[in-house]
């Protein structure tokens, strides 16, 4: 039920054409927000805001372009003040240290940490014209450990909390709070892209034994976002049923 936590404010989500970003997009819309959806996708991106109505408004945005990004947080700036940003958009990138080439690493730093230091660059001015605001640094739980087979990934993520933290120091003068978020594993077309019935077995280990789903992740963004998060920067919040924390093993006495 929806309760207008983000009623007035106004956000930018990137990656937002489908998976986590579009279930970020709805639920902020939701919530009380006017939302600009920046996505390559561009068709998916403008059905998205399509179905959303006149609270949402769609924008090409490659992260990794400067002129992108300006032209996203003008947008935003037509919309009233600019108070929230999820830097949300990822990409990853499957193969062992020795065979990922330079190309494969470089196009998965430009998206996931250079755009995430564009975005942090560019919606600065706007958002202490506004009084403030938080801005929600998507990492991972590959931020926090690492998975072999994951270099490039896990690199970006570890690299976006030093983003976070120097951004969290800078601008919390200017009341703008500055987290990182930590999701595991997820049942996006990124976290599951074979669309496996079957996902939650991966997970059957963890302490809470499924796979996620993209609500989970939207409501932590949703109170790092909120007004309720006000005395939190420079920290990082964990959405991963618990597989940071350990791995339950069956063979070893537990409680029942």
């Amino acid at each position: 039920m929806a309760t207008g936590r983000l009623e007035g404010k106004v956000a930018i989500i990137t990656g937002a054409a489908r998976g986590q970003g579009e279930c970020e997009a709805r639920l902020f819309v939701e919530e009380g927000a006017r939302v600009v959806l920046g996505d390559v996708l561009d068709k998916e991106g403008k059905a998205v805001a399509d179905d959303l109505g006149k609270n949402a408004v769609y924008v090409h945005l490659d992260v990794r372009s400067e002129s992108d990004w300006n032209s996203a947080v003008a947008t935003a700036d037509g919309l009233g003040p600019l108070n929230v940003l999820i830097n949300n958009a990822a990409v990853t990138h499957f193969a062992s240290l020795k065979d990922t080439t330079l190309e494969d690493y470089n196009r998965v730093i430009g998206i996931n940490q250079v755009g995430t230091f564009l975005g942090l660059r560019s919606v600065f001015d706007s958002m202490k014209a506004a009084g403030g605001g938080s801005i929600i640094n998507v990492s991972s739980i590959d931020g926090l450990r690492a998975k072999n087979g994951l270099v490039a990934y896990a690199s970006s993520k570890w690299a976006i909390r030093g983003l976070t933290k120097v951004a969290a120091i800078e601008f919390g003068r200017h009341n703008i709070r500055v987290n990182s978020l930590h999701p595991g594993g997820v049942d996006t077309i990124m976290g599951n892209p074979t669309g496996s019935e079957e996902i939650d077995l991966f997970y059957k280990n963890q302490p809470i034994p499924r796979c996620g789903k993209p609500i989970d992740i939207a409501r932590l963004a949703l109170f790092m976002a909120s007004d309720e998060c006000s005395y939190s920067t420079g920290s990082e919040f964990i959405a991963d049923g618990g597989w940071n924390v350990g791995e339950f093993l069956p063979y070893l006495p537990s409680s029942t």
